[in-house]
């Protein structure tokens, strides 16, 4: 007989009976609030088209890095779980369901290399809580589990818009590259949803001078704002007229992901001179790093006119994989961590801008040891710094643990930005969300049990940290904060 697949309503919960007593009330205080999800990747053409999702690898598999890394990690390729490569580009519409068949197969018989993981958790939640499947995948179970799910996924009630209302989602931002003619949120708007979905800046791509692509980004940008970008005067305007056509269209923040924090600002010439070798194609490791740390000043300083929160998170070797990025694409090849400095790297940025309340930046990592000795004292000072929550790599029960353990002494709660779930498995978002719900009531319930906190306090607290935070991290600049 197949297993049942079944919720623990006090599962990631602590096991220490009283603990437990206290950390159910406070997590039922919270659990139906609604999702503020400010740091995505969801497609919004997906939503403003109303899309439905196909099958169950077109759900489950195919868009989760976290899960196909996983499968991945014990052997199998990339284009067996649905990453397109050079061979399967010419595959034909009629062998789609079968190809996607066999996806999942090899999903469901390699199950249990989840047990442990964030990624069990969420699974698990979708398919009981979201779409009412019962049965735990196997290679047994696979084939009529694709075939029950398929029909699931078939009703009107699955599609993307109905299940954001189902979620309970009250906002979700998207990242989008600098050149995005946005025009999917635009239709969202016309459609009412323009409050509900809205886009992020996300510049990356015009920052690293040494891209293969990077001639075709800045073609883009040109293309996009109107302006012939043929310098960096000219470039810095066409970014500056970009980020303000995103903040026009409902954008609250900028997104950015460089290899290092730092922030150290260029003499005008120098980056004319980094610019010019990026056009003749002659950028260098090193003049790109220098050139993307001023960027980054660069934006924070743009920010202070039109409004948008800065976000970085530093830290991740892209790529790692050559191999597999060049049969795959770009963000197939493995990121992995590394370590990060923030002190020294942020302190140019924060010299400049961090006590000017027209400025405001969330930090990101996914380096633990900096948690401690750097970010939490950052944000726990600067009056214009939030520490973001764990994320990607530690979106996870002990990672966000540890994130309270090693920051709330420091920084307390409310230098704190809110949980973001940083996913385009779009399914997961409420998992995602519900997981840090409890990990959050439990952290609060043994404040409680240690006498730390009141439990009237730790009921306000869990609110703040669920709804209010994040809603008041990422709010827009009001007139009078100018």
């Amino acid at each position: 007989m197949p297993r049942k697949l079944t919720l623990d309503p006090d599962r990631a919960l602590p096991p220490e009976p009283a603990l437990r007593a206290i950390a159910r009330e406070l997590y039922a205080g919270i659990a139906s609030l609604p999702l503020i999800s400010m740091h995505g990747h969801v497609d919004a053409g997906a939503i403003a088209r109303n899309d439905a999702f196909g099958d169950p690898a077109e759900l489950f598999v195919i868009p989760d890095h976290y899960l196909r890394r996983m499968l991945v990690s014990q052997g199998l390729s990339q284009a067996e779980l649905g990453v397109p490569n050079r061979a399967s580009r010419g595959e034909n519409a009629e062998s789609t369901q079968a190809v996607h068949r066999e996806i999942w197969r090899r999903f469901c018989e390699n199950w249990r290399l989840f047990r442990g993981t964030p990624t069990r958790y969420w699974l698990e939640h979708e398919l009981v809580a979201v779409f009412g499947i019962d049965t735990e995948p196997s290679a047994d179970t696979a084939d009529a589990l694709f075939d029950e799910l398929s029909e699931v996924l078939s009703r009107p009630e699955s599609r993307m818009r109905p299940l954001f209302d189902s979620f309970g989602i009250e906002i979700l931002a998207t990242t989008d590259p600098a050149a995005s003619p946005l025009d999917d949120h635009a239709r969202l708007r016309a459609d009412g949803w323009g409050d509900r979905v809205i886009p992020t800046f996300r510049p990356d791509a015009l920052h690293e001078l040494t891209r293969p692509d990077w001639p075709e980004q800045i073609r883009a940008l040109s293309e996009a704002s109107g302006i012939d970008v043929v310098d960096y005067r000219s470039f810095l305007e066409a970014v500056r007229q970009r980020r303000s056509a995103f903040a026009a269209a409902g954008a609250r923040a900028s997104d950015h992901g460089p290899a290092t924090a730092d922030t150290t600002p260029l003499d005008p010439v120098d980056a004319q001179a980094l610019f010019d070798a990026a056009l003749a194609g002659t950028a260098d490791a090193a003049g790109a790093a220098a050139f993307g740390a001023n960027m980054l000043f660069e934006n924070a300083r743009m920010s202070l006119d039109d409004g948008l929160v800065m976000q970085i998170h530093p830290g991740v070797l892209r790529d790692h994989s050559s191999a597999i990025a060049t049969e795959f694409g770009t963000d197939n090849g493995f990121d992995i961590p590394v370590q990060v400095e923030f002190t020294r790297a942020l302190r140019p940025m924060l010299d400049a801008f961090g006590l000017d309340p027209r400025f405001r930046v969330v930090l990101y990592t996914i380096d633990e040891t900096v948690y401690s000795r750097e970010l939490a004292p950052l944000a726990g000072a600067y009056p214009t710094v939030r520490l973001g929550a764990p994320w990607w790599f530690l979106d996870s029960p002990g990672g966000m643990a540890r994130f309270r353990e090693l920051t709330t002494e420091t920084a307390g709660f409310y230098n704190t930005s809110g949980f973001v779930d940083d996913t385009r498995a779009f399914a997961s978002i409420p998992a995602r969300h519900d997981l840090a719900r409890r990990m959050d009531a439990g952290y609060l319930a043994k404040l409680v049990a240690t006498g730390l906190l009141s439990i009237d306090e730790a009921h306000e607290t869990a609110r703040d940290l669920t709804y209010d935070l994040p809603k008041l991290a990422f709010a827009p600049r009001t007139t009078a904060a100018l």
